[in-house]
């Protein structure tokens, strides 16, 4: 059976050379975890690599639907930091852990993609043996893309939330 990963990243704002950059890595990535193929989706575009008995033709395709990542937290950090906005800030998780977007299951959101924070402003929670520990925002911006589902477990050093710092 083909082993498969997908990962959500932002290709848009590099051109041809990045895209041709990321297909090399992807296909490098792939071959290290033993992947027949990999895939990266982000606003409508898709990016996939197939390797051994598959076509070896990476495909661009539009109209993508997002999609959670199965790789690795390292490998997903080294290709989100890759492929973001040059200027975007990064807000890692600082523990292991199961990622929440609000104070509870009813609650609204700390934040939402397009939103403004502060820094030092609560943005989500991460439970850790039964605490919960309230992740504050590094810096201020808007927040570009939210790169974790709620309830999902994280990894330390593991990317949460792309910033667009203020001009």
């Amino acid at each position: 059976m083909a082993k498969r990963a997908t990962l959500s990243a932002d290709p848009a704002g590099g051109g041809d050379d990045r895209l041709i950059e990321l297909t090399r890595r992807l296909a490098a990535v792939a071959a290290e975890l033993g992947l027949s193929e990999i895939e990266v989706e982000s606003a409508g575009t898709r990016l996939r690599v197939q390797r051994a008995g598959a076509p070896a033709t990476p495909a661009v395709h539009a109209g993508a639907a997002p999609s959670t990542s199965a790789l690795s937290p390292t490998i997903e950090s080294a290709l989100v930091a890759d492929v973001a906005a040059p200027t975007a800030i990064t807000i890692e998780a600082p523990m292991v852990g199961t990622f929440y977007r609000a104070s509870a299951p009813t609650a609204d959101p700390f934040v939402r993609e397009g939103d403004v924070v502060k820094e030092g402003q609560v943005i989500c929670i991460i439970e850790a043996m039964k605490l919960m520990n309230e992740i504050e925002s590094k810096a201020g911006g808007r927040v570009l893309k939210i790169l974790v589902e709620n309830g999902q477990p994280v990894e330390y050093g593991q990317p949460l939330f792309l910033l667009e710092p203020p001009h």
